[in-house]
């Protein structure tokens, strides 16, 4: 048996930095062979990653999750040294005791609990140590791997926190898209005496960007909030109030739900950017970084095994949101059904990050309860 509290405290001490492994992969593959799964590193440029599997036969279940964590900051500001696992008021503090080497040390301990007690079934473990990075060469290494191993899922659980206050208030089944435009404004430098002798990027570019951040995209639709641009930044690098400048920069970065796609966002801009720009003689250059597309995974069997256990354990009907930002769904999705279900996500990413341990401990039953479910046929 595991307890998944004293197994998250041990891949706390590992500083798994992103993109650093700090031994937690390693961790996680030795107790896993000692648990009878087949394991297999699926490290690619650097990026430690892993696939485990225990069973054979489908369907395959899937739990997939990160052990790479945000950087802690100064130390000095922490009530407890951020790589402890220190266990004090009823709590575990430390960097990924939330997000997500709670979910992790709970998905191993679901697993050897559900086994034990004499459950059958093939369960699988995707376990990156790229997920706070660019993700390029984490959970995507996992599934080009598998793809080229015969190895396949039927339906995924990852375990990011979901639960906004409570333990088994929500669970995620889609996630909004996002992407990034970057815009440069290129005119002619000039006297701001002699503005007729210059091509000032700024109207242009400002011009621009008031007609996106104007614009309203959509008013959402049956399972998503509507879709949101911001402005993040406006630079000049200008320090002379008597000069224009040649160019200019500014970025933008929209949160998109299922009613659009990158590629069309991206043609959308291009053309705003050519209409604010014509006459004027600036050029206007844009260019774009999705790093997921929206996606929905409709309600049904995945969402009710998931909500049956949480209620099981939790007394609460989860909530079936696509709040929030990214995860590494957005890849699963493209070879089965995935779902997210997890921690409350309160202190994440922050100064003292920590996670009560009877929750940690509940979300391994809830873990178990999904397994016991899913290979029942429920």
């Amino acid at each position: 048996m595991i307890d998944p509290v004293e197994l998250t405290a041990e891949l706390i001490r590992c500083p798994s930095i992103t993109p650093e492994e700090g031994g937690a992969i390693q961790l996680l593959e030795t107790r896993l062979k000692a648990l009878g799964f087949a394991a297999s590193r699926c490290d690619r440029e650097g990026i430690a990653n892993l696939h485990a599997r225990i069973g054979e036969g489908a369907p395959v279940f899937g739990f997939a999750g990160h052990t790479d964590v945000v950087p802690p900051g100064d130390p000095a500001d922490w009530t407890r040294p951020p790589f402890s696992g220190e266990i004090a008021g009823g709590e575990l503090w430390g960097r990924g005791a939330v997000d997500m080497k709670s979910g992790v040390a709970a998905f191993v301990a679901a697993v050897a609990a559900w086994r034990e007690a004499g459950g059958e079934g093939s369960v699988a473990l995707l376990i990156t140590g790229d997920e706070e990075g660019s993700s390029t060469d984490g959970t995507p290494a996992i599934l080009d791997w598998m793809a080229a191993n015969g190895e396949g899922l039927d339906h995924c659980l990852v375990g990011e926190p979901t639960c906004p206050e409570r333990l088994g208030e929500m669970i995620k089944i889609g996630r909004r898209g996002s992407m990034t435009a970057n815009f440069i404004a290129t005119g002619r430098q000039g006297h701001t005496a002699y503005p007729h002798r210059a091509a000032n990027p700024l109207p242009p570019l400002v011009r621009l960007l008031d007609r996106l951040a104007s614009r309203e995209l959509d008013q959402g639709t049956e399972h998503f909030d509507p879709s949101t641009l911001a402005l993040t930044t406006i630079d000049t690098g200008n320090p002379a109030s008597n000069v224009i400048p040649e160019r200019a920069r500014a970025t933008c970065n929209i949160r998109f739900n299922d009613a659009h796609t990158s590629k069309k966002l991206a043609m959308w801009m291009l053309e705003e950017a050519a209409a604010a720009s014509a006459g004027t003689g600036v050029r206007i250059e844009s260019s774009f970084r999705a790093s997921g597309e929206s996606f929905i995974t409709e309600p049904g069997r995945l969402s009710d095994v998931i909500a049956a256990a949480a209620e099981a354990e939790t007394g609460l009907t989860p909530t079936l949101s696509t709040t929030g930002g990214t995860s590494d769904a957005r890849f699963i999705k493209a070879i089965c059904p995935v779902a997210e279900f997890g921690l409350v996500g309160r202190t994440m990413h922050q100064v003292d990050e920590r996670a009560p341990v009877e929750e940690i401990r509940a979300l391994a039953r809830i873990y178990q309860g999904v397994l016991e479910r899913y290979f029942d046929g429920g």
